[in-house]
């Protein structure tokens, strides 16, 4: 697959404006449209739908935080991917144990309430998480052993990522 970044001719940067990239996917979408080319050989068909196919998927990676994070890191030569990190803290872990517990027994009680300020608290750690991952991109540059130091701190984002996976389950589950 082609570089996400290049494919939106945009810099290679953790800190990017999703609401412009928004903009630019919808721009590029609406100038790969298959609508476009009807009439066309099969040949200037089929490039587009592949550059059509390539832009989605760039979409995809440079609008979640996880996947932008990791799209930088394997620029730059860092293994990257689900077990890939150093184990996570023992501290990390237990309080993640422990909001989940929380988590389960509002669950049970079927206290929305409860729930939405657990989700809060965890935005807030999330856009926490972010600002570090932000930092220390900037601070790293192109310096693999820099970079490869951020790799627990992308744990910690996929943690959290898990944990709000887990409460739209719940909310769903509750509302329905």
């Amino acid at each position: 697959m082609p570089d996400p970044f290049e494919t939106f001719g945009v810099e290679a940067s953790f800190d990017l404006d999703v609401a412009a990239l928004a903009k630019r996917h919808r721009s590029l979408s609406g100038a790969l449209h298959p609508d476009r080319y009807v009439g066309r050989p099969a040949a200037e068909r089929r490039m587009a739908l592949d550059r059509a196919i390539d832009v989605n998927a760039a979409w995809r990676i440079l609008r979640d935080p996880v996947r932008r994070a990791e799209a930088l890191l394997q620029r730059h030569g860092v293994s990257v991917g689900e077990g890939g990190e150093p184990q996570a803290s023992p501290a990390l872990l237990m309080q993640m144990m422990e909001v989940r517990e929380a988590l389960a027994e509002a669950s049970a009680a079927k206290d929305l309430d409860k729930i939405g300020d657990l989700a809060e608290r965890m935005r807030d750690r999330e856009r926490s998480v972010a600002a570090q991952l932000l930092e220390g991109f900037r601070a790293a540059g192109a310096d693999a052993d820099s970079l490869t130091a951020l790799l627990p701190i992308l744990g910690e984002m996929r943690y959290l990522r898990r944990f709000f996976e887990e409460v739209e389950a719940i909310e769903e589950q509750l509302v329905a």
